[in-house]
């Protein structure tokens, strides 16, 4: 959460010509309502369940970079189609970056606790994600103090180091 996956995704695509999708965005088009109004109905269950259904669907398409939820590495199934299906990359940000990028955004549903300060929540989810993203990642890309650019740029030159890049983006 607030390490950047839409808005370099985003730019990503369109350096590479490619499609972007953000799963959470196509999930709300196809319910016709937002995330914060599934998790109110139906919990994190029941938008985990939706989300795995968008991410099955959005990793079936070719020369996409999808954008996805922070918490979509939970389910096991997700995390499943996007290892088989593409290149994992870990956009890595620390809580006190994720607390300054997401400091005035009321639209993160799990940040909307009014027992639990943010600061607590993010580490909360760090501890609980960052072990299953380090596993899964085919790349990790630190985003801390870094401008989209310089993110971008370190993407592709990893890219490149690790991949057969004609291969992979013709």
């Amino acid at each position: 959460m607030g390490a950047g996956k839409s808005t370099i995704g985003r730019h990503l695509a369109k350096f590479l010509n490619m499609n972007f999708y953000d799963s959470d965005r196509v999930l709300e088009k196809k319910t016709g309502v937002n995330i914060g109004w599934i998790f109110d109905i139906e919990g994190e269950l029941g938008f985990r369940n939706r989300e795995q259904k968008v991410i099955d669907d959005l990793t079936k398409k070719s020369r996409v970079v999808l954008s996805t939820g922070g918490g979509s590495i939970l389910s096991l199934n997700s995390r499943n189609f996007l290892i088989t299906r593409g290149i994992v990359i870990y956009l890595k940000a620390t809580v006190e970056q994720q607390l300054l990028r997401t400091k005035s955004d009321k639209t993160r549903p799990l940040l909307t606790n009014i027992y639990q300060s943010d600061k607590y929540i993010l580490e909360k989810l760090a501890k609980e994600r960052d072990p299953i993203y380090n596993r899964i990642a085919n790349i990790i890309i630190d985003t801390n103090n870094y401008n989209i650019n310089s993110i971008i740029y370190n993407i592709l030159k990893t890219l490149r180091l690790k991949y057969d890049i004609k291969t992979l983006f013709n």
